[in-house]
């Protein structure tokens, strides 16, 4: 098979716009209202910070690593060295969970905002699912996005990190709009009820946090395109998660103030309600359902960058079939593992709004799996090969990548029947269960591969 020939072209604002808009997707548009009615505005606050350490730790392994390794397929190259081939295909299988069900979210998640910018825009039904009707305008909308982000993709590099910054600024501008609004319009009254549903309430937002704040790991997933110092890669990586971490917090604070809970409750995307609520008018929530539009095309585009790149590096290494591990021959994108990402995103608007659901919990499932290996890597390389260059070195390792190891196991704990967490029977298992098997039956074929070898 041909070695990697990817071509660094990416600098600093082309790697911070791609972490960036990767972690800031749709998800604070549509979903920082029901944490706030899950576990009431305090809860929901305390929740992601809780979520947001565990992923900061993490970050500070994947910082060093990748500064150390900066190679493509990131998590794959860090798991394989420190715990060998079958590990390391179970860490970047977990982490393509994630990747996949990201990208198939912001499918899903693409016609939703259409419903709320024309009124009427869902026609045709087609059938029902979990209760919510299929139509067939929904499904088209997202299924013609799916194919021109794949095509977006396969052009190389440079042209999805040029859309990355422009759609990023978009994002900015709608959420400073909020918080601003929120400042000086909110009242601190609607924040009632502090806390909602207790303990259980603030676990039901931890858990989803991995999966918030996923994107920082597409930098080591692109490492050979990217065009900096290795230490500077760490660095990035770090400030773009803390970003992340202040801009949720700073949302689910804004719409906290800004609706009563009853409004909160009755809201379809209380976050959009709650610009249109303190910037004075109908403007206010258009201007945050644009911006959330940018966040589901900056996250589509980096996540289709990272699991590609991630399919990639498994096929080269002999994991996952040859032809997913080739390269575009003028593009230098790894063309093939993009257009069986892009048909996952084509597939998921098919079974409607409630994939959204199980497509966050199932794939934060397959992401804190992935911390867990690439935090025990972390661990693995520093007794193993304690002279490796680290051009990014963390501080206080022991304490870092212990802690990380540790809450990554914990968390990953609250998926399993009876936590208040758990994954909902039978959808979201059927996600996993299904990805495991499709897993371990290529993994199966990998070795059968490697034995038929002369």
């Amino acid at each position: 098979m041909n070695k990697s020939s990817f071509i660094r072209v990416l600098r600093r604002k082309e790697v911070l716009a791609l972490a960036f808009g990767a972690i800031i997707g749709w998800s604070w548009v549509v979903l920082t209202g029901g944490w706030i009615v899950t576990a009431g505005s305090v809860g929901a606050v305390l929740g992601f910070l809780v979520g947001g350490l565990a992923v900061v730790l993490v970050g500070f392994t994947y910082a060093e690593l990748a500064s150390a390794m900066p190679e493509v397929g990131g998590e794959h190259v860090y798991a394989r060295r420190a715990l060998g081939t079958t590990a390391s295909f179970i860490c970047t299988w977990a982490i393509l969970l994630g990747y996949v069900s990201v990208v198939a979210f912001e499918a899903v998640a693409l016609p939703t905002v259409a419903e709320y910018l024309i009124p009427g825009f869902s026609r045709g039904y087609l059938w029902t699912i979990a209760g919510w009707e299929v139509e067939a305008t929904w499904i088209l909308l997202a299924v013609v996005a799916a194919i021109a982000m794949t095509g977006v993709n396969i052009l190389g590099i440079e042209t999805a990190a040029r859309l990355q910054i422009l759609v990023s600024i978009l994002i900015l501008a709608g959420g400073l709009a909020l918080l601003a609004g929120a400042t000086t319009g909110g009242h601190i009254a609607n924040a009632a009820p502090a806390f909602q549903q207790g303990i259980g309430g603030m676990l039901g937002v931890l858990v989803v946090v991995p999966l918030m704040l996923v994107g920082f790991d597409v930098i080591p997933q692109s490492a050979e395109e990217i065009d900096l110092p290795f230490a500077e890669i760490g660095r990035l990586l770090m400030v773009a998660i803390v970003i992340a971490v202040l801009w949720y917090v700073a949302m689910i604070t804004a719409v906290s103030v800004a609706l009563t809970p009853a409004e909160r409750a009755a809201s379809s995307l209380p976050t959009a309600d709650a610009a249109a609520a303190v910037l004075g008018g109908g403007w206010g929530g258009t201007l945050l359902v644009i911006a959330g539009i940018g966040g589901i095309l900056t996250s589509w585009n980096a996540f289709l960058i990272g699991g590609s790149r991630a399919m990639y590096a498994l096929a080269q290494a002999g994991q996952l079939p040859a032809w997913l591990g080739v390269l575009h021959s003028r593009f230098n994108t790894p063309h093939r593992a993009i257009l069986l990402i892009g048909f996952f995103s084509i597939l998921a608007p098919f079974f409607g709004r409630p994939a959204m659901v199980w497509l966050v919990d199932a794939g934060s499932f397959g992401i804190i799996v992935a911390y867990a290996f690439v935090a025990l890597s972390f661990l693995v390389l520093r007794y193993r090969e304690p002279d490796m260059p680290r051009p990014y070195a963390v501080r206080y390792w022991k304490v870092t990548g212990f802690s990380a190891l540790f809450l990554s196991i914990t968390i990953s704990l609250l998926f399993l029947p009876g936590s208040p967490a758990a994954l909902i029977w039978p959808w979201e298992w059927a996600i996993v269960g299904g990805w495991t098997l499709l897993g371990g039956l290529l993994l199966v074929l990998a070795r059968r591969r490697c034995l038929d070898r002369p």
